[in-house]
């Protein structure tokens, strides 16, 4: 596949930013969109977008186990490795100002704990895939550090640091994030993509969702891509806590695109919940949080954001 360079326009960035910080007038329920994923079946290859380890359990635990066991093939690609999370790199270094060195061992135990959860969840170690781009940072490798080597605050690195990851060593930059995107979906050649809305209020997952939009439009042929959202608006989900045979409402943030319900079975419910509890660090901070993903159904929508908004490139 001829790899062509990512433009972000002023405007295509401003625009998707103008809906995520604004949100937009939401959606009676009544209007929840009546399209589905595609068939799930032995052909199916899913390749699963998660901005840091947790989002995959979270919005996406069951389809990945529904696409296993019907004897698909499954991926899912870390862009970061969470190890800018305030809270934990507190209680890790017991400090209020952690070193750099406490960062990048959160980082390390983080993909640790995915692996565990994605191996859960039937992600094969093979399936299991980690980019190392900073956590907090990519919405700048979007932007102004589309050439110019990002450092992250966190970790002090320019460059991604950790040596379970694709590509150790490739420079903290948008050019170097495309091409190892870009990477995996050839490896993965994917007929679905599930990645976050770029609605959501996280800039991560905002930027997740934009490079997703883009670059697997360009894949031939192209795969379905349907958004998820975990940062749905103040308070939500809700109610906030492991809450069995209640389903998950949509998003506010989210309810201009109408999304749609997958249902999932009680097992994948169960299996979904011990996936999550691989995530030690996580839990510890936000369990309810969490929890409240474990639901009778995950929402996904067939638009990144709403049409009149949709972010172009050139």
């Amino acid at each position: 596949m001829r790899r062509a360079p990512l433009r972000f326009t002023a405007l295509a960035l401003s625009s998707v930013l103008l809906w995520c910080c604004n949100g937009a007038a939401a959606a009676p329920a009544s209007a929840l969109d009546s399209s589905s994923l595609p068939e799930i079946g032995s052909v199916t290859s899913l390749l699963v977008v998660s901005p840091h380890p947790d989002d995959e359990t979270l919005c996406c635990g069951g389809v990945i186990q529904r696409v296993v066991r019907a004897g698909g093939r499954v991926a899912v690609v870390w862009l970061t490795s969470g190890d800018a999370a305030r809270i934990n790199l507190i209680l890790e270094g017991r400090s209020l100002f952690p070193g750099t060195a406490v960062a990048r061992e959160l980082g390390a135990q983080r993909m640790a704990e995915a692996r565990v959860a994605a191996a859960r969840l039937g992600v094969a170690p093979a399936g299991q895939l980690f980019l190392g781009y900073p956590d907090g940072g990519l919405q700048q490798l979007l932007g102004p550090h589309r050439t110019a080597p990002y450092t992250s605050p966190t970790t002090g690195a320019a460059a991604v640091p950790y040596p379970g990851a694709l590509f150790p060593g490739h420079a903290y930059t948008g050019e170097s994030l495309e091409r190892d995107f870009v990477a995996v979906l050839e490896r993965v050649r994917p007929t679905l993509v599930l990645a976050p809305t770029p609605l959501d209020s996280h800039p991560d997952h905002r930027a997740a969702g934009l490079l997703a939009q883009l670059l697997a439009a360009r894949l031939a042929p192209a795969p379905a891509v349907r958004y998820w959202i975990a940062h749905g608006g103040v308070g939500w989900p809700s109610p906030r806590d492991l809450l069995p045979g209640l389903p998950l409402t949509p998003a506010p943030l989210a309810a201009p695109l109408a999304p749609a319900g997958f249902a999932l079975e009680p097992a994948e419910e169960d299996a979904k919940l011990l996936a999550l509890r691989a995530y030690e660090t996580q839990m510890r901070v936000m369990a309810p949080f969490l929890l409240s993903f474990v639901r009778t159904n995950e929402l996904f929508s067939w638009r990144a954001v709403p049409d009149s908004r949709t972010a172009q490139a050139r």
